[in-house]
């Protein structure tokens, strides 16, 4: 039975979230479904709501309280949930991801109050398709799934990884749009080797370590048949897998269904975009700068694949364009003779010949990022490493002494694991690095000027992407859509037109953005015949049409 407001009464109609009004249900309304008894007398407006549940969101203490308070009001109104986000989206954007959700994930168990989404348990394997079946909606659009092993910085949450798709697809609606029946959050418990959560007696995930080799990926195989069993045409991210998993899955399942993964594709998107109009804004080109990436995992080399194809498409042939990116990792700068580099990484390893002399500070005789900054001199310096600290005073005081506007973008999250402070990298390079970060900052005052910190988060990207892949009926998710995205994003920030501007747009302006960045993405999936041919005016009407917003 498909579930709406009209096949539900009473009690059962207050307790479904995306139907539930509250008490904005109407005089007629409380008669027609027996309402009566079940709600206090006072019809309120919407505005009247989110009035009153802003003055109750404001007097929680901590960041937690104010996640889990909103995390209870989407369980209770969706609307009303969500239009408490939109009006108040700069604010409620760390609140229902990062930071917050970080530390949502690792006290999921005891924050868990009520099912959303699907758990998905490797002891059930034999019921993948009946579980999502379960679920009883045909109408899914939109998936979110992580198997919870590498939960932003912080490692292994297991089911703890389930704050990450919920909030994922809360921005999905939020900013772009994507109706909320239309979403599904998924985690695909598979173990965790966390201690900390197998000795936690209140841990709700499965209590074993994680499945790992054939085993794995016979059960994420089987998931992904399940998926376009009873959803076919859904869009589905991949979240937070490990590094060792999340690329080669991606090219596993990409030409399988409609599918990317945010934390290769989707980062390296909004990074790129970052990049494009932070060298507008330093008046150069993309194709001009030298770019250090601290951190050789799937998100480091994803960024890399992506810097690497728009330099090409500004000019430079494939072998100039990787020649112009530097990748350090734990063993140092990658380079040809690694014994054990990653088949992502190694088109990424630079030549012997193009070393030769240089010093090698590193452990274990490696090249570190200062020899890089001292050799190659970068004009940009790229953190996804997960650690605190490592843009250390030395390098970017190196890296300034050889470029007028160096680019440094500390995209490591939460806001604990960052590379470096923004303030530090304005005081160590006098006020003239263009900086964007991972989570979002306060603007810096130094020597009387402000600096506007640009948040170089995904979110610019991975809703407006699905708008577009939705409102267009993509079937496939191809790379040249991704810098497409990119492009589109880069051409709306106020660098451009005011050099003190941010890298970004502000976040209040991110619905309008996401409208501009669904067409580019769907003109270039027609281009690419991943999607119908429309005319450009039935594309945008498409995307206006299927635009929700949060209104009873």
């Amino acid at each position: 039975m498909k579930i709406s407001k009209e096949t539900l009464r009473g009690r059962e109609l207050i307790d479904e979230p995306l139907w539930n009004k509250g008490t904005a249900f109407s005089e007629e309304e409380r008669s027609e479904f027996g309402l009566y008894g079940l709600l206090p007398p006072h019809v309120e407006s919407l505005e009247e709501q989110v009035s009153r549940s802003y003055e109750a969101y404001q007097t929680r203490e901590s960041d937690l309280d104010r996640h889990v308070y909103l995390r209870a009001l989407q369980d209770a109104n969706e609307v009303l949930f969500y239009r408490i986000v939109v009006d108040h989206l700069a604010e409620m954007m760390p609140m229902i991801y990062t930071p917050t959700v970080g530390l949502a994930c690792q006290t999921f168990s005891e924050i868990y109050r009520r099912p959303r989404g699907l758990f998905i348990p490797y002891p059930h394997r034999d019921l993948l398709e009946e579980m999502l079946r379960n679920y009883g909606s045909s109408e899914i659009e939109a998936i979110v799934v992580t198997d919870g092993e590498r939960i932003l910085g912080l490692g292994d949450q297991g089911t703890g990884g389930m704050g990450i798709p919920i909030g994922k697809l809360s921005l999905y609606v939020a900013c772009g749009g994507v109706h909320p029946k239309n979403t599904l959050p998924i985690v695909l418990d598979v173990g965790t080797n966390n201690q900390d959560r197998i000795r936690d007696p209140h841990y709700i995930g499965w209590k074993h370590e994680r499945i790992t080799g054939d085993d794995y990926i016979a059960f994420v195989d089987s998931f992904v048949d399940a998926v376009k069993k009873v959803w076919p045409n859904v869009l589905l991210q991949f979240e937070d897998f490990a590094f060792q998993h999340a690329t080669p899955l991606l090219a596993r399942y990409r030409d399988q269904l409609c599918m990317f993964n945010d934390d290769v594709q989707g980062t390296a998107s909004v990074v790129l975009a970052t990049l494009l109009s932070a060298s507008k804004a330093a008046g150069s080109t993309l194709k001009e700068q030298t770019v250090a990436i601290l951190g050789g995992g799937s998100a480091g080399c994803g960024i890399a694949e992506q810097i690497a194809a728009a330099m090409t498409e500004e000019g430079l042939s494939e072998r100039e364009a990787r020649h112009r990116i530097y990748i350090v990792d734990r063993p140092g700068l990658l380079e040809d003779g690694m014994s054990d580099l990653s088949p992502f990484q190694k088109p990424f390893a630079q030549p012997h010949d193009r070393l030769e002399g240089w010093p090698r500070g590193g452990s274990d005789n490696g090249i570190s990022m200062l020899d890089v900054m001292n050799q190659a001199h970068p004009s940009v310096l790229i953190g996804v490493s997960g650690q605190a600290g490592l843009f250390t005073e030395e390098i970017i005081r190196a890296m300034a002494a050889h470029t007028d506007r160096p680019i440094v973008l500390p995209l490591s999250n939460p806001t604990s694991h960052m590379e470096a402070a923004p303030a530090d990298l304005l005081a160590w390079t006098e006020g003239r690095a263009l900086i964007a970060t991972g989570s979002p900052i306060d603007p810096v005052r130094l020597d009387g000027h402000t600096y506007p910190i640009a948040q170089c988060n995904n979110t610019y990207i991975f809703p407006a992407l699905g708008l577009g892949i939705l409102a267009s009926g993509a079937k496939r998710v191809s790379d040249e859509m991704i810098r497409a995205a990119a492009r589109a994003l880069a051409q709306t920030a106020p660098a451009l037109h005011d050099p003190t501007g941010p890298l970004l747009p502000p976040l209040p302006e991110i619905r309008t953005v996401s409208r501009e960045i669904a067409f580019a993405v769907g003109i270039e999936a027609q281009r690419q015949g991943h999607a119908p041919k429309t005319p450009p005016e039935e594309l945008k009407r498409k995307i206006d049409e299927s635009f929700w917003e949060p209104a009873y």
